[in-house]
């Protein structure tokens, strides 16, 4: 009962009452055995194959296709009959993919936020259906709900790990973008108010461009983009301001030139650290591939050299027949395994470069011993005249 008593209070401080809840719920899920784990292993099997993702994003670019057709009143009108029936193709295959994946992992597919955007695609669907039938053809939003049906191209994203890796790098520029944005509107504020006060004059000033702060803030974005500042230039120009040069020139020096362009560098570097994560996690998972791989050809390889083992105990096979018959079991696209040092690519090297060293250590000293020669074969020569000269000496 004290376990018990003081385990309830550090629940309640780990989160919130939603999260204390769908915490408790999936700890009751997970705690129920299911009896279909084979139909369940086989359809997660077929929802993480290639050709399934093939499939959907095939049948996802068809239907945009159709959709950009649709578009067309003359080709639409024409084939009406296959628009319908293309419609319910595609909604049933959405709908089975839909199925599927929550029958694979009923509480895991709610966490992904991108199968909560399938979802929502999913109701973006049924929108039209449901106007049509409750208001008719002739509702105000059935054209914005055919409209919609556009946002059927983003489930691609769901298929594409580099545009989910875009997708996770603006979103980690949220905060730095905000900031940025943020100074750019305090200058735009300042810069406002300063130009309606300068050329928002009622007598000679330029009403439409800086007659307001709306219009000001308006005309201070066009600045900040460079698009027509010229005219906006000119127009001030006319009016004979002697100030408006310097001030256009200094806010489109702090807006376009540093602001926007920090906006930019900002996330061009937030965008390829997602790209070298991107990088990383795909030479992990290839590493990964290959020591699963290899670990698959070390099992077989030790599983044969077993049965070659008890075959030779018991005596039915001599040595070479076991050997001929182990080389019919091995096939020429199977990658070979080395874990033996003098086999590694950094050994290998070390060894030709010590070979070579060698080969030149040998030269040299066959140079030496030919200078050694050469020198005692002269010292032969030269013994015979000394023996000569002292034998005459002691005569």
């Amino acid at each position: 009962m004290s376990q018990h008593f003081h385990h309830n209070p550090v629940r309640v401080k780990s989160g919130s009452l939603f999260a204390t809840a769908s915490e408790a719920l999936q700890a009751r899920v997970s705690k129920i055995k299911r009896k279909d784990k084979e139909c369940q292993a086989y359809f997660r099997k077929v929802i993480k194959s290639t050709f399934f993702q093939i499939v959907m994003i095939t049948t996802v670019t068809t239907n945009s296709f159709l959709l950009v057709l649709g578009t067309n009143y003359d080709i639409q009108f024409e084939f009406f009959r296959t628009f319908e029936v293309s419609e319910l193709f595609f909604v049933s295959v959405y709908v089975c993919e839909f199925l599927m994946k929550v029958y694979v992992d009923p509480i895991t597919y709610w966490k992904d936020g991108y199968n909560i955007l399938d979802v929502i695609i999913l109701i973006i669907i049924t929108i039209p259906y449901l106007l049509r039938k409750i208001k008719g053809n002739h509702s105000a939003y059935l054209h914005f709900a055919d409209g919609i049906q556009s946002l059927r191209i983003l489930k691609l994203i769901s298929y594409s790990r580099g545009i989910r890796t875009l997708i996770i790098a603006v979103g980690e520029t949220v905060y730095t973008v905000a900031s940025v944005l943020t100074l750019l509107f305090l200058l735009m504020f300042v810069f406002s108010i300063l130009g309606f006060c300068l050329f928002g004059m009622t007598d000679r000033g330029d009403l439409e461009n800086w007659g307001n702060l709306a219009s000001a803030f308006f005309t201070l974005f066009s600045l900040a983009t460079v698009d027509g500042w010229t005219n906006l230039q000119e127009e001030l120009d006319k009016r004979k301001f002697t100030v408006s040069r310097a001030f256009t020139i200094l806010f489109i020096l702090l807006a376009s030139f540093i602001f926007l362009n920090m906006f930019v560098g900002v996330m061009i570097m937030h965008t390829e650290d997602s790209i070298k994560k991107f990088e990383r996690d795909l030479t992990l998972e290839r590493n990964l591939a290959i020591m699963e791989e290899k670990q698959i050809i070390l099992k077989r390889q030790q599983e044969e050299v077993n049965r070659l083992m008890n075959t030779q105990k018991s005596g039915s096979m001599n040595f070479i027949d076991m050997v001929e018959g182990f080389k019919k079991t091995l096939r020429h696209t199977d990658p070979m395994v080395l874990d033996d040092f003098s086999t590694s690519l950094s050994f290998i090297d070390i060894y030709l470069v010590t070979l070579d060293n060698q080969d030149v250590i040998v030269s040299k000293l066959q140079e030496l011993y030919c200078e050694i020669v050469n020198v005692l074969s002269l010292m032969l020569e030269d013994m015979p005249k000394e023996s000569s000269s002292s034998l005459s000496g002691l005569s």
